[in-house]
């Protein structure tokens, strides 16, 4: 899976931190905007069209898996959970 989450990030998917601001200060994906899953309702239009590729993660995999499921029910075609910040492939 990696690869192809690799793959959508050189094809230039938007790559979306759903974890607290905190832990993004702390350390991010380089490239990655953070939308923290408590705001990603309200935020919805910064992600652009709905068939925009997303790639979301967070620290563990739990709150990227949610907010993927949300944003699937919300009418986005395109969004992979990418699991935790570790498992983000190394480009």
């Amino acid at each position: 899976m990696a690869n192809t989450i690799l793959d959508k990030i050189k094809q230039g998917a938007m790559i979306v931190d759903v974890r607290s601001p905190e832990e993004f200060a702390d350390e991010a994906y380089p490239g990655a905007v953070n939308i923290p899953l408590v705001a990603l309702f309200a935020r919805m239009n910064e992600l652009g069209s709905k068939e925009s590729q997303i790639i979301l993660y967070c620290a563990s995999g739990a709150r990227s898996s949610y907010a993927a499921s949300q944003l699937k029910t919300a009418g986005f075609s395109n969004v992979v959970n990418a699991g935790g910040l570790d498992d983000m492939p190394k480009a």
